[in-house]
């Protein structure tokens, strides 16, 4: 028989036990190994059983075990000792108490966060960002409120049929087993958030509270006695169900989650975000509930979105547009419209907000764009093909001026990190990690202390994989007696290669299979062979990467090569670790530039492996000839089939020839040169991949950028909002008249020479505005073939004359500092200065006829 309810029964510990509730709860214990330590004492055999789930762990534990450790004056010291450590951890000054007007709060908005392995709310990279974002702020003393969604189903387990298919599942999760506590009000009662919905439905939801270190989690659940069956299980599952089921998810997330801030700070009080990070479009629904509670404050639609841009940051994490969410916009009608209407937030103006090319379609990205004043992607690579793929939105300008700018992701070492090398990193762990600096000292560690760390984590891995693929193979109907092979599948003295992700198309799990005799020969090779862990899952309605998985598998059955290359089911934070920690190289071949980040080589090399990938993402970007190899790309070719082929074999090449050739080069039993890579790596990418790099730049280059444009824009009654709508809707209107009537160049002369200047002076007109609302910039530099400029540099003309006519001259010099063909032209853009960019109202004016010396040539 099948229970009807599940719910789990937690231990009431003793008194003197009290300390370890507290640190239970408080999810620093996931990245903290003195405290899982402690756990760990509790009852070692139980502590293994449970998977080391601290929770779990108190679940069952015996009362006369608690009663034992309540009268140990040594573990009650240690427990006094850890509680102590935490209350420090929480309250003392940090890195970012040291920043002068810094946002008092800034909320974080994401669908997924991947924080342990205990709470599987996470699918892939996005969530892992995020919980790596949320631990980064903690240990930097960042006052970031985070905001989520609690999946009662979480994201699915995977295991393989016989035949190699992938099959998920879908455990129940009950909050009372999760390190939660319930967002009550001052009466005790559980905190509601509500929804309206068409159709006189309302969707009501309790909030969840996930301590991650010093950062609030708020995770919201529908699974209420108020909701109707539809409603409740809004919040079942992560990426599941059909697109109104995604609507209503996202619409939680967003809305929901503001009205879930306040009340937590309302309760609380925590301090009122300045700042929202949208973590990519899923929570752009946020900035309409911050539109609709100001425009309620009597603000104009206009005002409110100015206020609302001027404090939001939005992160795009996808380089591919099916990873963005678009929605049929009779949906977004329906939803925002009719009965359910908001009366300040008219329905055209939210659906003008997600417009796109297609029409018909709901853009949660453009949405998400419109309503952020700064926008980023996660890699320099991924920022350049982000303002490619959202020129359309700026219309008239070239990509390279698109707003979209870049910060690189980082990983939490403490998190990723194999505890040997954080051990012997010791007393210098701080600097290395919260400051980025001290990296050179890697230098002092002898060869055979980093190769014995190497050896113990690669056999770690080898063991950890052998008890995994034991069970997958159990659950593939396979008997015990046909097993005996595994304890003989791969080998702690071989090289390692890792490959674990998600499985779309573009990350190419199968491209190593494009040869599988070339590949059996790496494998088997009697001097230099190789071995490959695989882990990775396909989305449950992607069959195209379910029949990638089965491929892969396929192979990895055959006898011949099962104790070389396994796939390892059921990819998780926990498998994530032991690879990127046990691995000598980490291999990525993704169909460039189609990675956005991928920070998993990022935790490879922060554990001493070397990263084999194509430039894509991070690796395009730190990648320096010797920390690593580049596996060459064939941009040009257009057929798949050929560009995977010749791909193919350049990764074959470079293992066979470089890879392998240098792990097994020894000299006194150690591989020098290979050594020499690892701590190059070390050194040369430890400051830069780390989550605290990553947070700084956040905090410093739009945390900060973005609460002072939000002061700004609020202070005086939101009258700086006021009068930059009004700005804004009057130079709206008064465009069209505006445009570059006539340039003029002198100072030329008949052969143009290096370093001399030309002085340039343009007649525009002015149309209804005045000179300070615009502008004029010569634009100049390198021309192609067409006379187009080739990534040109600006410089600003200055007012000379106003006439009464609605004409003006502007004058300057530019300067001729290239040789070669060169050429100029003159536009004209909204100028303010509350604007963070020139291309931020997507407004241009250039000449109709071409001007300039586009064919000239300096010498």
């Amino acid at each position: 028989m099948r229970a009807i309810r599940r719910f789990t029964v937690r231990t009431v510990l003793p008194p003197e036990l009290a300390p370890l509730g507290e640190l239970v709860l408080n999810l620093r214990w996931s990245w903290h190994p003195e405290t899982l330590d402690l756990f760990g004492e509790v009852d070692p055999a139980i502590w293994g059983r449970v998977g080391y789930d601290p929770v779990a762990l108190l679940g069952a534990v015996e009362a006369d075990r608690l009663r034992e450790l309540a009268a140990d004056r040594r573990f009650l010291r240690r427990l006094a000792d850890a509680a102590d450590d935490l209350r420090e951890y929480m309250t003392a000054p940090r890195w970012y108490q040291t920043i002068p007007d810094a946002p008092r709060s800034i909320a974080y908005f994401s669908p997924e966060y991947g924080i342990a392995a205990a709470l599987p709310q996470y699918s892939g990279g996005l969530g892992i960002l995020a919980g790596d974002h949320l631990k980064a702020a903690s240990d930097l003393g960042v006052p970031i409120l985070a905001v989520g969604l609690l999946y009662r189903h979480g994201y699915f387990t995977q295991s393989l049929s016989p035949e190699g298919w992938q099959l998920e599942h879908y455990p129940s999760l009950d909050p009372g087993g999760l390190p939660l506590t319930l967002l009550k009000e001052q009466d005790g009662t559980p905190v509601r958030i509500k929804l309206s919905l068409p159709e006189q439905r309302t969707l009501h939801a309790q909030v969840w509270v996930l301590q991650v270190g010093r950062v609030p989690l708020l995770l919201l659940d529908s699974d209420v006695a108020e909701n109707d069956t539809a409603a409740r299980d809004v919040t079942d599952r992560l990426y599941g169900g059909g697109t109104d089921h995604r609507l209503l998810q996202e619409l939680l997330l967003g809305v929901g989650g503001v009205r879930a801030i306040r009340a937590y700070c309302r309760v609380t009080g925590h301090a009122e975000p300045e700042v929202f990070h949208t973590n990519e479009g899923h929570a752009g629904f946020l900035g309409l509930e911050r539109i609709r509670e100001l425009t309620e404050a009597r603000l104009s639609f206009d005002e409110a979105l100015e206020a609302v841009r001027a404090g939001t940051v939005f992160t795009t994490h996808t380089p591919v547009p099916a990873g963005i969410d678009r929605f049929p916009t009779e949906m977004i009608a329906r939803q925002f419209g009719g009965d359910n209407a908001w009366p300040t937030v008219p329905t055209d103006r939210i659906l003008t907000l997600g417009a796109e090319d297609e029409p018909g379609k709901f853009n949660m990205a453009a949405m998400g764009m419109r309503l952020a004043q700064r926008v980023n992607g996660v890699s320099e690579l991924h920022g350049a093909v982000s303002r490619e793929m959202f020129q359309w939105l700026w219309p008239g300008f070239d990509a390279d001026e698109v707003p979209i700018g870049f910060i690189t992701n980082g990983v939490h070492a403490p998190t990723w990190v194999g505890r040997e090398i954080m051990e012997l990193a010791g007393q210098e762990l701080p600097t290395l990690v919260e400051q980025a600096q001290g990296w050179e000292s890697i230098t002092k560690i002898s060869d055979g202390d980093v190769w014995g760390i190497r050896g113990r984590l690669r056999e770690k891995l080898v063991r950890a994989a052998r008890a995994r693929l034991r069970q997958s193979w159990l659950n593939r109907g396979a008997s015990p007696p046909e097993l005996g092979w595994i304890d003989e599948a791969l080998d702690p003295e071989v090289l390692t290669i890792g490959f674990a992700r998600r499985v779309p198309s573009y990350k190419r799990l199968t491209l190593m299979l494009s040869d599988p005799e070339r590949l059996r020969a790496l494998l088997l090779d009697p001097v230099k062979p190789v071995q490959i862990v695989i882990a990775g899952k396909a989305h449950p309605a992607d069959e195209g990467g379910k029949k990638l998985i089965q491929q892969i598998v396929k192979f990895a059955d055959a006898e011949d090569v099962r104790h070389r290359i396994v796939f390892l089911p059921d990819y998780d934070m926990a498998l994530g670790q032991l690879l990127v920690q046990g691995c000598d190289v980490w291999m990525n071949n993704p169909l460039r530039p189609l990675e956005a980040c991928g920070t998993s080589g990022m935790k490879a090399a922060l554990n001493g492996g070397l990263n084999l990938s194509i430039r894509d993402g991070w690796w395009d970007e730190w990648y320096d000839g010797t920390n690593g190899w580049a596996i060459p790309t064939a941009d040009g070719v257009a057929d798949p089939d050929r560009r995977d082929e010749l791909e193919a074999t350049a990764l074959y090449d470079l293992i066979e020839h470089e890879v392998a050739d240098r792990f097994y080069d020894r000299a006194d039993g150690l591989p020098r040169r290979w050594l020499e890579m690892v701590r190059h790596t070390l050194t040369s990418l430890g400051p830069k991949v780390l989550a605290g790099r990553m947070l700084r730049d956040y905090v410093v280059g739009l945390y900060a950028p973005a609460a002072s444009s939000a002061r700004a824009l609020s202070g005086d009654g939101y009258e700086q909002a006021r009068s930059f709508a009004a700005w804004k809707l009057r130079v709206g209107r008064a465009w069209p008249g505006v445009r570059v009537e006539h340039v003029e160049a002198a100072g030329l002369g008949d052969t143009p020479e290096l370093g001399s200047s030309l002085g340039l002076k343009a007649t525009v007109a002015l149309g209804e505005l005045e000179p300070g609302d615009i502008r004029v910039q010569a634009a100049y530099g390198r021309v192609g073939d067409h006379d187009d400029l080739v990534a040109p540099a600006y410089a600003d003309l200055t007012v000379e004359n106003v006439g009464d006519d609605g004409r003006a001259v502007f004058g300057g010099t530019i300067p001729l500092e290239r040789t070669g063909p060169f050429g100029y032209t003159v536009r004209i853009v909204p100028d303010h200065s509350l604007v963070a960019s020139p291309a931020e109202l997507g407004l241009v004016a250039v000449p109709e006829e071409p001007v300039g010396m586009t064919n000239g040539t300096l010498r």
